[in-house]
């Protein structure tokens, strides 16, 4: 009902393992996973965690037996088109592509805290080059107004997750937190993987759940 996303492009892995290795169950009819696969094939997926919950999906195999697989001599590997990251590094597949001086994009970035303390609003507009994550935006607003936008983060498996913004900070006692939203939709990858376009406006909302 969401052009093949199961919840996030984060749960999509387990979502499929589990689909796949219950697929015995479903009646009266067979699991459609064309489009949820679609989805997986089209993502560029750079997290480890993430990598290593959607590879048994799409080996159709367990966590075992997919340690076991040897890609580059069993005839019997099922065959995988080769996603972005794979260049250069997988038989078959093709050279990576020679860097091209990346261009400069606007981004306008927000910070928004209406829900504790006293409430602030600020907007700025940065360029950082084209292909940029999201943390580029967000360190060039702090060098360009530190006062207003400076952040903290944390490493976590799942990659760094913003904890604090203008010194307001996430507290999991008050089920507070950081979300960030391009216009009114939330984003489905952390700041360290998220690429902005030209003209975007992204939103750090401090939320509740």
């Amino acid at each position: 009902e969401n052009d093949g996303m199961i919840g996030d492009i984060y749960s999509m892995g387990l979502a499929l393992q589990v689909l796949g290795a219950t697929s015995k169950f479903y009646a009266p009819r067979t699991w459609d996973c064309t489009q949820a696969f679609a989805v997986v094939y089209s993502h560029d997926y750079q997290l480890p965690m993430a990598i290593a919950q959607v590879l048994p999906a799409l080996l159709d195999r367990s966590y075992l037996e997919a340690a076991e697989v040897d890609c580059t001599t069993s005839a019997d590997t099922p065959f995988l088109p080769c996603a972005p990251w794979h260049c250069g590094h997988c038989a078959g597949c093709p050279p990576c592509p020679s860097p091209l001086p990346a261009a400069s994009i606007t981004v306008h970035y927000s910070v928004i805290n209406q829900l504790q303390g006293k409430h602030f609003s600020y907007t700025t507009s940065v360029q950082v080059s084209q292909g940029s994550t999201l943390l580029k935006v967000l360190q060039a607003a702090e060098e360009k107004e530190p006062e207003n936008f400076s952040f903290q983060t944390e490493q976590t498996s799942w990659g760094l997750m913003v904890v604090s913004i203008h010194g307001l900070a996430a507290n999991s006692d008050d089920r507070t937190y950081w979300q960030f939203l391009s216009d009114e939709d939330a984003l489905q990858q952390g700041v360290g993987t998220y690429t902005p376009w030209d003209g975007e406006h992204i939103k750090a909302v401090f939320s509740t759940y």
